[in-house]
This record gives C-alpha cells, structure tokens and sequence, in this order.
C-alpha cells in the first residue's frame, strides 16, 4: 500500500500542463514578427504587474490609509491583503504544476529578441495576470470611467506576458480568472467595496 501510494504521489505532483494548439500558433506568430522595440516596450509595461512593485504600492496605500475615513481604511486593507494574496498563490500553484515557458521553446524569436523570462517550468499560471486580474475585478467599485480605464490597462499588461513569450495565452487566462475570483472571495473578508461606491455610481447615473 505504501509503494502504491507512493507511485501515486510521484506520479500526480507536479502536474505537467500542455499548451494547446491555439496556444502554440499564437506563440509562433509572435516569435516570427515580433522585434527588438515591441519587446522593449513589452518587456518595459510588464513591470507595471510585478509583485514586488505591486507589494509597496499597497503597502504605500495601506499607511496612507490610516487615520482616514472607514470606507478609506477598508480600501486600503483590502488592496494590501489582495496583493500579498495574490503574490503567494501563483508561487503554491507553479509548485504544482510544471509547463515551459514557450521562449524556451523558441529559436526564431530570440532571433528578434526574445529575452528569457523567469524559471523555465514556471509558465502556468500567470502571476502578473493573477494580479491584473485582481486588480480589474476590485475595479468594479469604481465609477464607470475609472473603471474602464483601470481595466484596460489590465488586460493591456496581461497580454504584454504574452508578447514577450513568457507565457502561453492560456496562462495568461487562467491567471487573470484566478485573480478576479481571488479578489471577490476576499471581499467576504475585508468589506470591500467601500460604501459610498454604490452611491458614486447612483450620481454618475
């Protein structure tokens, strides 16, 4: 029992992901005609989802929070206990699962200058898709405007993940769902929305 156990174990953990065909005829178009200044400039707006940056802006937040309003406050506790969330899960779930990155995948695209992202088995999930998600899903407490904004600059830097070959498209979609249904599960935890979101809403109505 103890052997079978053990094959099951070896067997199951870490979990191999595959991409899918999409996923490889969308890689392979990118490493075809991309170039050196798209990647640059990919590369450069991929930072705008970092974790560690991400890390001290709420952080950042949270202090400037203090002493303020309620509604503020729980803001504040909620961006900071999304984003540390959201920086642990992906590192649980890429223990989990092992897929490679396709820019190790690739000899066309470092051609065009396609630089390597990270560890090689660590594709799925996005972690900065996992944040984007998050952020767009916490977004929904905003007026109309600042909503829609706030969301497309997060679905923008999710894709530069992909642009620049460090993850597969899926990934990229499952880290941005993840994202969205972490941050409505912690909600039940914090508050959050602030309350007079509702009301911001009612007036722009």
């Amino acid at each position: 029992m103890f052997t079978a156990t053990h094959r099951l174990n070896r067997r199951n953990f870490p979990i191999s992901v595959r991409p899918t065909e999409a996923d490889v005829a969308i890689a392979r178009g990118i490493a075809r005609h991309t170039a050196p200044a798209p990647e640059e400039v990919a590369r450069a707006l991929t930072w705008g989802a970092d974790e560690k940056i991400l890390l001290v802006l709420a952080t950042a937040g949270w202090v400037f929070s203090r002493g303020r309003s309620e509604p503020l406050q729980r803001a504040g506790n909620h961006a900071l206990l999304v984003t540390a969330a959201a920086s642990l899960l992906p590192h649980v779930l890429k223990s989990l699962f092992n897929q490679t990155r396709p820019d190790r995948r690739t000899v066309v695209g470092h051609i065009h200058d396609v630089s390597f992202s990270g560890k090689r088995q660590d594709a799925f999930p996005s972690g900065h898709a996992l944040h984007m998600g998050a952020l767009a899903s916490a977004a929904g407490a905003l007026p109309p405007g600042p909503r829609r904004t706030v969301r497309a600059l997060a679905v923008g830097i999710s894709l530069t993940r992909i642009v620049v070959l460090a993850h597969w498209a899926n990934d990229v979609v499952a880290g941005f769902a993840l994202g969205a249904v972490l941050e409505r599960l912690l909600r039940l935890w914090t508050g959050y929305p602030i309350a007079c979101s509702k009301e911001i809403d009612h007036a722009d109505t």
